[in-house]
């Protein structure tokens, strides 16, 4: 047995021996090197057992395709980019769109990259490094804004891109997206029902398209429900440092102009303005209702009195994996916009609980 075969035991090479390589994986098979690469490539005239087979002894010895020989030899990376704000880790936003994305690449060539950044700085900064460098195939973004400058350069420069929102630009491209227009609208809805008349919307920062949807809904909403709107646009945004919301939260919260009811656009500021209701001594369920969107099933958990509805990241994931492979391939847009609804957690509450 050679040295790159018994580096393979656990599934990584081993300090010392060789790389594992097709020839090995041909030896180890007693198929053909040209088989084996075939096989791997996923091609239509290798047999579904052989393909199996190959694949299970790869990643049995750790092997990966020479991305340097690779591009040499095709002009392609074989890399997918994810562009992911820094922020949108919290409550495992960027854990869930992985496992989406992965799931979708797990039997192509592609791998992905994970690119953080920090809307604080230029958002063009890692778009330009991908492009300028050719680092990927294709790219991932989302946090869209309405006119999105990311969206126009790699439109003009032809990037294959899928984007986590929708733009109002007139550039037509893939995206998957979560009705927040439907969902705000029938938060409000569900806070009618409970009764509330003030209520508060905790809102996502203007410059993001998801804001104007929400806010469209929200409108719409107190329209139809009779509802007034306990102002909270200017104070916070879903973006507003956690300890900051609890404060103005519980300031709100102290006095007897406050709102009864609050929709709240992410988990992690429902968290915080729920900590700053309760320091006050008031109750959710009795002073305020409060309507969340969530993006895995844990507030019910800790406050099973909390409206939620349920926004699946790693579906979105899986969809904007299958919108940019389908235009690496030269799809067109029409087909690659998705927008999924909003679903009421099984724990929420019933309305008027």
């Amino acid at each position: 047995m050679n040295d790159s075969i018994k580096s393979a035991t656990d599934g990584q090479p081993l300090a010392g021996y060789e790389r594992p390589t097709l020839k090995t994986i041909a030896y180890m098979t007693g198929l053909g090197i040209t088989t084996v690469s075939r096989a791997l490539k996923d091609a239509p005239d290798i047999g579904a057992e052989t393909k199996e087979r190959v694949r299970q002894v790869a990643q049995q010895i750790g092997y990966q395709p020479n991305r340097a020989g690779v591009r040499l030899r095709t002009g392609k990376t074989n890399v997918i980019a994810l562009v992911l704000s820094v922020d949108e880790e919290l409550m495992g936003f960027t854990t869930q769109m992985v496992f989406g994305i992965t799931e979708i690449l797990a039997n192509t060539q592609y791998h992905l990259v994970v690119t953080p950044h920090t809307h604080a700085r230029d958002p063009m900064i890692p778009i330009r490094y991908i492009l300028d460098t050719g680092s990927a195939d294709g790219v991932i973004i989302s946090k869209l804004q309405p006119d999105d400058p990311r969206v126009r350069f790699m439109a003009e420069r032809n990037m294959p891109f899928a984007a986590h929102g929708r733009t109002d630009m007139g550039i037509e491209h893939p995206y998957h997206d979560f009705d927040n227009e439907a969902y705000v609208y029938e938060a409000v809805r569900r806070l009618s029902q409970c009764g509330r008349k003030r209520i508060a919307v905790l809102l996502p920062p203007k410059q993001f398209s998801y804001h104007d949807f929400a806010r469209r809904g929200f409108e719409r909403g107190l329209r139809d429900f009779g509802l007034n709107e306990f102002p909270l646009h200017g104070i916070i945004s879903n973006d507003t440092p956690l300890d900051q919301i609890k404060e103005v939260s519980r300031t709100l919260m102290s006095g007897t102009d406050c709102p009864d009811g609050l929709v709240s656009i992410s988990g992690s500021s429902t968290i915080a303005f729920v900590a700053g209701v309760e320091e006050t001594g008031k109750k959710v369920g009795t002073d305020i209702d409060v309507v969340s969107k969530q993006s895995a099933d844990f507030l019910n958990w800790l406050r099973p009195e909390i409206h939620t509805m349920n926004e699946d990241i790693k579906l979105a994931g899986r969809e904007l994996a299958k919108a940019l492979l389908a235009r690496i391939d030269g799809k067109p847009v029409e087909g690659l916009q998705t927008l999924s609804q909003p679903v009421w957690s099984s724990r929420a509450p019933k309305f008027g609980a």
